[in-house]
């Protein structure tokens, strides 16, 4: 039950982001198509956030904190710009216009996520 709110929780957050940003974008035919892509796209992002994201912060840490934390802004808009190359990969119609909508977009995900969690209980 746990992974189906997470993988939830993060498609609406990319549905967020993708409603504020112009330069991101989610593409179907339909609806349907949309929200499974949205789906898909969100089991991408929390792959690549669960396993490559924290090497990336462990392996530049003493980065993180040479820039009092601003890098963890342009390590999330890489994530998201690499869940964006794997959903291509994939033939899903997800696409990110360029690292600075990157960067707004993993901020405003990220905002999202937290509210989110914030109301949806936890149920372990």
């Amino acid at each position: 039950m746990r992974f189906l709110i997470w993988v939830t929780v993060n498609a609406l957050a990319l549905a967020a982001a993708t409603a504020l940003l112009s330069g991101m974008s989610v593409t179907g035919d339909t609806r349907q198509d949309q929200v499974i892509t949205l789906v898909l796209v969100a089991l991408i992002f929390g792959v690549v956030n669960a396993i490559i994201s924290p090497v990336v912060k462990l392996l530049s840490l003493p980065f993180i904190i040479l820039t009092l934390g601003l890098l963890l802004f342009v390590i999330n808009a890489l994530m998201l710009l690499l869940t964006e190359w794997l959903a291509q990969a994939f033939g899903l119609g997800f696409h990110v216009d360029g690292f600075w909508t990157a960067v707004l977009g993993a901020i405003i995900i990220t905002i999202a996520t937290w509210v989110l969690e914030l109301v949806l209980p936890d149920k372990g």
